[in-house]
């Protein structure tokens, strides 16, 4: 096992992976952990879309900070994890517009587009920097490049 380096941890992160998205819950309670879409280029910060009003957005107000972990099994098992505090920023429509077409098919990004831009004012959606201050990756898969583990 062995940690990503900086070049490969960006270039994982860039592509349209499905993150793991945590924040504490409060005392006495694990984080909340939920899947989620987020944006990232190589270079810059990572960010997320949430409303406010939901309870991903309650929380990173209360406590302002995240953590976003993403992993692939295929071709190789490797994760990138990384945490830090959030800055919350008012949700543009070109924002809104390039994590759409970051994960949507092409045919489904104008309706899908259309409707989010709508819904953004009765969800209060906003965009979460992560100021990134932790990092952790590794590539667990084996000298031959394949991970050796069963995908279920």
């Amino acid at each position: 096992m062995a940690p990503l380096s900086v070049g490969e941890r960006q270039e994982f992160l860039a592509q349209p992976h499905v993150a793991a998205f945590s924040v504490s819950a409060g005392e006495g309670r694990g984080p909340l952990t939920v899947p989620i879409w987020y944006a990232y280029e190589p270079g810059e910060d990572p960010w997320i879309i949430t409303g406010r009003r939901s309870r991903k957005g309650r929380l990173l107000d209360e406590h302002g900070r995240f953590c976003l972990m993403v992993e692939s099994v295929q071709p190789r098992v490797r994760y990138v994890s990384v945490e830090g505090p959030a800055e919350r920023h008012p949700l543009t429509e070109a924002q809104l517009r390039a994590m759409t077409e970051r994960y949507m098919l092409p045919e489904a990004v104008e309706d899908y587009f259309a409707a989010a831009w709508e819904a953004r004012t009765e969800l209060d959606d906003a965009v979460y920097v992560l100021r990134p201050q932790r990092w952790l990756s590794a590539d667990l898969s084996d000298h031959g490049g394949t991970s050796g583990h069963r995908v279920l």
